[in-house]
């Protein structure tokens, strides 16, 4: 039986090799982004792999694309991993949180904390079936209390506790969830959170795959509720 996987944010950056990843580890899988170009070159790529690929562009924040996605997952048989991985880091040059408006704020967390709770909603039944992993991806923002970064870090230790409460209430379901702050990376994102700046000594998100192997080669019901920093030196089982 193949293996199937869910990842939004799936046209570039982390996403994308995440994509790539586990198309060679013969995972079928959906992958949706907001732009339609950028994704269909990933999937026209993966494609290629040899396992099933199904694209489809939109925004996350909208109920009826989270529908559609969830029902691409069971027209390929299922869903045994969901990667909650899109998400906005709000209005660049990014404002102090002192000026950053409620309505980008609402934006942002419709993005980043109410689109992956509302995916894992839809797609449980399919998650309960397979004995599935959701892993929301974090941000060393969601602690840091970083200047600018106000927004978008509030998001993430959102998304956070969402993903440990979540844990802690599907757990008897079979349904395991993780935390996962990829760390720095040298993304399109990370670039536009810093406007005209150098970042080339940050690492790619290639850097996160070892981690994402040993993850995936874990018993779930140990790992879930837990929180990873990706790209640390050690990565622990649960007591």
């Amino acid at each position: 039986m193949s293996r199937i996987a869910l990842i939004t944010g799936a046209s570039r950056g982390l996403g994308a090799v995440l994509a790539g990843f586990l198309a060679g580890q013969r995972y079928d899988l959906v992958l949706t982004a907001r732009t339609p170009g950028p994704l269909e070159a990933v999937a026209s790529r993966l494609d290629k792999a040899g396992g099933r690929v199904a694209a489809l562009a939109g925004d996350v924040a909208d109920p009826g694309h989270r529908r559609r996605l969830v029902e691409m997952a069971a027209s390929l048989g299922g869903l045994d991993l969901l990667v909650n991985n899109a998400s906005t880091l709000g209005p660049t040059p990014m404002p102090p949180l002192s000026e950053l408006s409620h309505v980008a704020l609402e934006d942002i967390f419709g993005v980043n904390v109410a689109a992956p709770l509302g995916l894992v909603q839809l797609a449980l039944p399919l998650l309960e079936t397979r004995g599935g992993l959701v892993v929301n991806i974090s941000s060393d923002a969601a602690v840091g209390g970083y200047p600018g970064w106000g927004g978008y870090g509030a998001s993430k230790a959102a998304l956070d506790l969402v993903s440990h409460t979540l844990a802690n209430e599907l757990g008897e379901r079979g349904v395991s969830v993780v935390a996962v702050d990829p760390g720095d990376m040298r993304t399109e994102m990370h670039q536009a959170a810093y406007p005209g700046e150098d970042i080339t000594d940050r690492p790619l998100p290639e850097a996160t795959l070892p981690f994402f192997a040993w993850l995936l080669g874990q018993e779930t019901s140990r790992i879930s509720g837990r929180r990873y920093t990706a790209q640390g030196e050690t990565w622990e089982l649960a007591a």
